[in-house]
């Protein structure tokens, strides 16, 4: 499931502002990146996320900062003494005029800021920013599960409708067959030697077995209800039990297409299975 949230909140002096965000995966990935949090922080942060989710790669963002007359700086001592140890020399090497304190104090390393994680307004800061930025989230991939469902439903009733046509086809099949057998017997004996009925209806009632897929049929059938019914209000996280729904039901259209030979319901299995096919792409986003 797709969705972005944005969240900001200040502690103690200590801004906090989290950006989430969320592309579809089959399984949960989440990634922090950003500032570094302090470990009991990131857990939190983590926690929070898997309350709510099962799957998605879900990368949330951190950005902070110290904020007021209190944000305070650390001045490395050491490396504004090699720091201006190096700007010296290369002045006179180069025979300008000697560095400025200015110049010393913008070198890399030498002016740092309180470490970003290091105090307990930064994680309350960072906690309440990812609760906001979670809740957008999270509202987001729940309007886009409203969506899907609406189209789930429709597809479902493409694929029940494709099913009661089969299952149409399928008790026509018998008499099918016996018509079929009847004309090749026919057709290799030229009318000179009569058909044994009996003998006709046992080969008949062979092909019928061989060809039956009535059980198919009812349990294809209860899988369609049960998604229907989880996609339409299912409580909790329902992706993997729609996921082994529909590997259960291609199975059950494999089954038929390989006990069928008539050209009819090999075609409708063929086009219950690519309505199928694109259930199955649809219920891999599905939370």
């Amino acid at each position: 499931m797709t969705g972005y949230g944005r969240g900001a909140a200040e502690r103690s002096g200590r801004r906090a502002t989290v950006e989430v965000r969320s592309v579809n995966h089959r399984f949960l990935d989440i990634k922090l990146r950003g500032a570094a949090l302090d470990p009991g922080v990131e857990e939190q942060v983590s926690a929070r996320i898997r309350e709510t989710a099962e799957r998605g790669a879900i990368t949330l963002t951190v950005h902070l900062e110290r904020r007021g007359p209190g944000a305070a700086v650390r001045v490395d001592r050491a490396a504004a003494r090699a720091a201006h140890a190096a700007l010296v020399s290369l002045a006179e090497e180069l025979g300008t005029d000697p560095p400025t304190l200015a110049l010393v104090v913008a070198q890399p390393g030498v002016v740092l800021a309180a470490d970003d994680a290091d105090d307990s307004g930064a994680g309350e800061a960072v906690l309440a920013a990812a609760d906001d930025a979670l809740a957008q989230l999270f509202s987001m991939r729940a309007a886009e599960g409203a969506i899907l469902a609406r189209d789930f439903q429709a597809r479902l009733a493409q694929l029940a409708q494709h099913i009661e046509e089969i299952a149409t086809l399928a008790g026509a099949a018998p008499d099918e067959a016996r018509r079929k057998l009847h004309d090749r017997v026919s057709r290799l004996l030229d009318g000179e030697t009569p058909i044994d009925p009996a003998r006709l209806a046992q080969e008949v009632a062979i092909l019928a077995d061989k060809s039956d897929v009535t059980e198919e049929l009812v349990r294809a059938r209860s899988h369609v209800e049960q998604l229907r019914t989880l996609s339409a209000g299912g409580s909790g996280a329902i992706g993997r039990r729609l996921d082994f729904l529909v590997q259960e039901m291609g199975r059950e259209l494999n089954t038929m297409g390989a006990k069928s030979s008539a050209i009819e319901i090999v075609r409708r299995v063929v086009a219950a299975k690519a309505e199928l096919e694109k259930i199955r792409e649809q219920v891999q986003n599905v939370e």
